[in-house]
């Protein structure tokens, strides 16, 4: 039996490491890591391809995230539910998603069927049939949950944030799904030209875990994937962030009794040099229930169910952001809650928050961890951000490492009051009055984030 009436002791030291993962190049060129794990009878499969949002065409924002939604409407003669009852059947799941870097197409299945489930997989991935019927379909489907989403003021708060914060010539400052009007002058023609563009070995990377042989993988791999050897080709892109002056931006949603709130502004992009610096400092200002803004806002104010902070990192771009949701009539304190403990973080911290934030995260460390599917996200992250093939393995050294200094100096680096472009969505007729006793100008955004 357990005393429960006595504390469980801490162990002072987490030893972690992740499977050996192993680098194999495909006779097609296609780069695939894959790591052994034989705890459970499964196979779990990701192939990121850099085809992400950001490379949507000026107006033609969506473009992408339309693309890998007509993907597994139909392959090789099979269509929707035929590709879909023959996963079903062997007990196999097949997703396509798309972020503002990738287009991720993901397979889990039991081992034993992994042949068959690789076959499907290769059909999707080689020979989609995008047809205009699909084509129609997934464009409607798209343009209503865009519609619909106009209503979800946390949604608005996040797209028009993004657009403030890093302007409209970033690439990162759009929706990943786009507009409605740009989402509709998508054709098919389009989605079959971007499919051709950016589906290529060359521009992917596959990452295998699960109970495998490794050289069963890879004959199965050439097996079903030798036929993809598009030619290879660059990709230019080019990205022009454009700070946003100290304002309060301010859109307008008729009767909402509640605000969102988003503050931040433009930070470096990610590296190996600062990063861990900067995750302990937001974990201390807002990235834990325990947090200095969440015990603030939620625990001695009362505005809010949560508040939380970020260093948002995309692969070539990257911002500071604090988020929450008021009642109206806390908006202007919580606003000026906000700005206290950014200022106040900047005067430093106590090592009694640094080594609870220590201790946080490398004990939550291996829980990233536990299941397949976020072993092969995790890598796919080490692979976004080319980061170094012992990047986990060294990960919590690198946390016990930090010091109470070197968190201090990042404050005052990387917690920017000067530059804090704040978006506000809610009812401006219960708070424009109110908003003048801050001392921010603010001016009024629609949609889009443009100045009205």
């Amino acid at each position: 039996m357990i005393d429960r009436k006595n504390k469980p002791e801490a162990k002072s030291e987490i030893n972690f490491k992740l499977p050996k993962a192993n680098e194999i190049l495909l006779e097609n060129g296609l780069r695939v890591v894959f790591i052994h794990k034989d705890k459970l009878p499964l196979v779990r499969l990701n192939l990121v391809l850099n085809a992400g949002s950001k490379f949507d065409p000026e107006n033609k924002k969506g473009l992408a995230h339309l693309t890998s939604l007509v993907l597994d409407e139909g392959a090789d003669g099979l269509n929707a539910l035929e590709l879909s009852d023959e996963f079903d059947i062997l007990g196999s799941s097949f997703n396509v998603s798309t972020d503002n870097d990738l287009i991720n197409l993901s397979l889990q299945c039991i081992s034993e069927n992994f042949d068959r489930s690789l076959e499907l997989f290769s059909k999707i991935l080689l020979k989609p049939l995008l047809s205009e019927d699909d084509f129609n379909r997934e464009k409607k489907k798209l343009i209503t949950r865009i519609m619909q989403s106009k209503d979800e003021p946390e949604y608005l708060a996040d797209q028009i944030f993004d657009r403030v914060i890093l302007g409209k010539f970033d690439n990162y400052s759009y929706p990943v799904s786009g507009y409605e009007e740009t989402v509709n002058s998508i054709s098919l023609k389009e989605i079959k030209n971007y499919y051709k563009r950016f589906f290529s070995p060359f521009n992917s990377a596959l990452i295998v875990v699960g109970d495998l042989n490794q050289g069963e993988l890879v004959v199965l791999l050439n097996k079903y994937l030798s036929e993809w050897n598009t030619i290879k080709g660059d990709i230019p892109i080019s990205f022009k962030s454009s700070e946003p002056l100290k304002k309060i931006y301010f859109y307008h949603k008729q009767d909402s009794v509640q605000t969102e709130i988003r503050a931040g502004h433009i930070t470096e992009k990610r590296n190996n040099k600062d990063f861990f610096q900067r995750y302990l400092l937001n974990t201390i200002l807002g990235g834990q229930f325990t947090s200095r803004i969440n015990l603030n806002l939620r625990e001695r104010n009362g505005f809010t169910y949560g508040a939380t902070s970020r260093f948002q990192y995309y692969k070539d771009s990257a911002f500071f952001e604090v988020s929450t949701s008021v009642g109206s009539e806390n908006t202007i304190n919580a606003v000026k809650e906000i700005l206290f403990e950014l200022d106040k973080i900047k005067d430093g911290i106590t090592l009694e928050e640094l080594e609870f934030a220590k201790s946080s995260i490398t004990k939550k460390f291996p829980l990233n961890f536990e299941t397949y599917r976020q072993i092969a996200s995790g890598v796919a992250g080490r692979i976004l951000f080319d980061l170094p093939d012992n990047y986990f393995d060294t990960y919590i050294q690198n946390i016990l490492s930090v010091s109470k200094s070197e968190v201090d100096e990042t404050a005052g680096k990387f917690i920017m009051t000067d530059k804090l472009a704040i978006v506000l969505v809610g009812d401006k007729n219960t708070l424009l009055k109110k908003l003048s006793a801050l001392p921010i100008d603010m001016v009024e955004v629609d949609l889009f984030g443009n100045v009205i």
